[in-house]
């Protein structure tokens, strides 16, 4: 084995490692309302978003070109391997980090980080500031402000609906007196909770999908990179098949292994969550997540639904929203960038004494 294979081998392998790590720390995105609200059962939960996050890596083809070729511009070798394996450790290190603290951070950012410093620090690379600025940063500001501000109007919109109900249950014409009964039945607490948790289960389903279109296709785009850089391939874009499935298969592993010290902190810490907030804040989370992942915007899955669930649960009131524990995420969301980046410099260091 030539030492250019066995540096691309290194890269895919420790790419594979992230999309694992990625896998246990976000599974809280796809189904930490569904398990809080008791919509899903923990297992099934965990099934439905592994299963999910596997169809959906094959449709993350736009968000994985972005990675491999919009990030950073490295020249062929094996010092721009050394450099990209550097990156990607970066990033795990920081996953480890903030999964043991239990906070949401995204492991998006922690990527982009690791390889943007490990990029900075090497010699020979240079960094497309343009597009982090366009398809990174400015969606990295306005993912979270849109899963906000959308999460609070649609609840409104549900609790208007359902408002609505009640008042033509309670006063509407008297030859639909049959109608009123049956809608009066439904708009109970009782059965509401019975109809949002069986539309949580689809929600859910949903919110997977895009975690897979977007988060999978992070990895195959550090697959891409490195069989370019390295030379076994002459496109920087092209997506080779074995990278879809390979690439989906661990991160659909690494969801259902789960990541319940950061579910508890999303389903339960940050306000208390029932059937039909947990199903606005999933179908405005994933809504984002398709659209972004269509223009080729590899945006934070963890900050969107984090976003929106903070969005749903201020319809009850302003305090209702446990905003400590919102600070606190804040505050790794905005440390994930520098801190990857500074972790994958240490690790460039000590790859630069064998590479």
């Amino acid at each position: 084995m030539s030492v250019e294979l066995a540096a691309v081998v290194a890269v895919i392998l420790v790419a594979m490692i992230f999309d694992f790590t990625n896998g246990f720390h976000d599974a809280a995105n796809a189904i930490a309302t569904s398990v809080s609200t008791r919509a899903l059962t923990p297992g099934l939960a965990l099934l439905i978003a592994a299963i999910g996050n596997f169809v959906g890596a094959h449709f993350g083809a736009n968000v994985a070109k972005t990675v491999g070729d919009g990030l950073v511009v490295l020249p062929h070798g094996l010092a721009s391997l050394g450099v990209v394996f550097a990156g990607v450790v970066g990033a795990i290190g920081w996953n480890l980090l903030t999964w043991y603290f239990g906070l949401p951070s995204s492991s998006s950012h922690a990527l982009f980080g690791g390889v943007v410093g490990a990029t900075l620090f090497a010699t020979g690379g240079q960094v497309q500031w343009g597009n982090i600025v366009d398809k990174v940063l400015v969606p990295m500001v306005a993912s979270p402000l849109v899963g906000f501000v959308l999460g609070a109007l649609v609840m409104f919109l549900l609790l208007w609906t359902i408002k609505g109900l009640a008042t033509f249950a309670q006063s509407g014409p008297g030859s639909d007196s049959a109608l009123r009964r049956r809608i009066q039945a439904v708009v109970q607490p009782r059965p509401l909770n019975v109809i949002f948790r069986w539309m949580q289960t689809a929600s859910a389903a949903a919110m997977a999908v895009g975690h897979g279109m977007q988060d999978a296709a992070k990895t195959m785009g550090i697959v891409v990179l490195a069989l370019y850089i390295g030379g076994f391939q002459d496109s920087p874009t092209h997506i080779p098949e074995w990278v879809y499935y390979s690439s989906a298969s661990v991160l659909a592993l690494g969801t259902y292994a789960g990541g319940w010290r950061i579910i508890r902190t999303l389903g339960r810490r940050i306000i208390h969550l029932g059937p039909p907030e947990g199903f606005a804040a999933e179908s405005v989370a994933s809504s984002v997540l398709y659209f972004t992942a269509a223009y080729g915007a590899p945006i934070s899955t963890t900050q969107t639904i984090t976003s929106a669930i903070m969005g749903v649960g201020a319809t009850k009131r302003i305090s209702a929203v446990r905003w400590g524990v919102a600070g606190n995420i804040l505050i790794a969301w905005v440390l994930t960038f520098p801190g990857a980046g500074l972790i994958a410099c240490v690790v460039s260091l000590l790859v630069g004494i064998f590479v």
